[in-house]
């Protein structure tokens, strides 16, 4: 069995490789379904280290499996997304992004790297555990449909079949050295609401000439919030809200037309499929009541993120171990999505939180801000508890 301070000593050895394959990947992103150049480095660096591997799984994706003795005892799958966000970055830093208008703004740059380390620390000790680590590189987190579905369809779950999968995400929330964990329900569904409301147009000093599409659009806003505060059962998390309206008018010109987008967030299917006939059921009716006509396009997004009980618990103990008690946290539930849902939905999994904000050095904005960044004696923290964590689930 592989020590914890055989896995510090050697996080510590490889943790100037770690920085600067991270600062490679922050300076060279590349959005969801483009990333051709971040997976041929990526594949290069697993090559170098003789880790085998398949690329170009479900796009840009990259799969292998890091045989230890008797490998087919349990089989630990290790996740990675690895696209960027349509954000300009504003860091100052000297590893900046180099893509026009794309930044590593979630983090995926430190996923990536701790996934790379991890496997590296892990294949160069494979006589020393038993059972087999698989591996997903993934892209297409950031964007609808997402590539864990698609790379669930291709088949990264059998040959071998996984039986238990781990996610790490950042989380500028938590300092650099702490982690957090979550049984059960932890992260929302999405799904993304598109409203056109459609009606007669002209002049606006003339109402009673027109069927007012943003008069109509103004209602649907306000009513279509009591399907959240008035039909929602108690238990269940649920968020609808809408961040864009486009309606070309004038100060004195009515359109005829209005566009809508917005998203709808919750934890349970059952009320999530309720929830999607009551909003159009709302928007349609009151569209008709001004004499106007409401599409309703609802594109049904990520499930819900939920950490198997007995694999949460069995992780959160090896981190504690790692860690010490004093730097693992519980969270709170959250109403942002993430595709890893779909994982967990699949096989026994734990999605839990890498710190990494450091307010001594001013690294201290959120996720998808233009300046985020990481305390990057995280990619220690990250790397290292990985490959406890891998370990402690094989073992378990």
């Amino acid at each position: 069995m592989i020590s914890i301070q055989e896995i510090k000593l050697a996080v510590s050895a490889f943790s100037d490789e770690l920085v600067r394959m991270r600062r490679h990947l922050h300076a060279h992103p590349e959005l969801s379904f483009q990333e051709k150049e971040t997976a041929a480095w990526i594949s290069q660096k697993l090559a170098s280290w003789g880790i085998s591997h398949q690329t170009g799984v479900a796009g840009y994706g990259i799969v292998g499996v890091i045989k230890g003795k008797n490998p087919g005892k349990k089989v630990v799958a290790l996740r990675a997304d690895i696209d960027a966000l349509p954000i300009e970055e504003m860091s100052p830093v000297e590893y900046k992004s180099q893509n026009k208008g794309v930044m590593h703004a979630c983090g995926h740059d430190v996923h990536t790297t701790c996934l790379l380390g991890a496997l590296k620390i892990l294949n160069d000790r494979r006589e020393f555990f038993e059972g087999s680590v698989k591996f997903l590189f993934q892209p297409a987190e950031e964007k609808l449909p997402g590539g864990a579905v698609q790379m669930i369809k291709a088949g990264v779950l059998e040959n071998p079949a996984v039986n238990i999968m781990l996610g790490q995400h950042v989380y500028p929330d938590l300092e650099t050295g702490k982690v957090g964990f979550r049984q059960g329900r932890y992260m929302a569904s999405t799904d993304e609401i598109h409203l056109t409301i459609r009606g007669k147009g002209g002049h606006a000093a003339m109402p009673d000439q027109i069927d007012d599409p943003v008069l109509a659009m103004a209602e649907i806003l306000v009513s279509l919030q009591t399907v959240v505060s008035r039909k929602t059962p108690p238990d269940i998390p649920c968020v609808l809200s809408f961040g864009a309206v486009k309606a070309d008018g004038a100060t004195n010109v009515i359109p005829s037309e209005v566009l809508v987008h917005g998203t709808f967030r919750t934890f349970d299917e059952e009320w999530r499929k309720t929830a999607h006939r009551l909003i159009i059921q709302k928007a349609e009716a009151i569209a008709q009541a001004h004499g106007c006509s409401c599409e309703v396009v609802i594109d049904k997004g990520y499930p819900f993120v939920e950490n198997d009980p007995e694999v949460t618990v069995r992780a959160q103990k090896a981190a504690e171990e790692f860690l010490g008690k004093e730097n693992v946290v519980d969270l709170d539930i959250r109403m942002t999505a993430e595709d890893f849902g779909y994982f967990a939905q699949a096989v026994p999994s734990c999605f839990y939180r890498l710190g990494t904000r450091n307010e001594k050095k001013g690294i201290t904005a959120g996720l998808h801000h233009p300046r985020f960044d990481v305390d990057e004696k995280s990619l220690e923290t990250g790397t290292g508890l990985l490959v406890w964590e891998t370990l402690s689930q094989l073992n378990g």
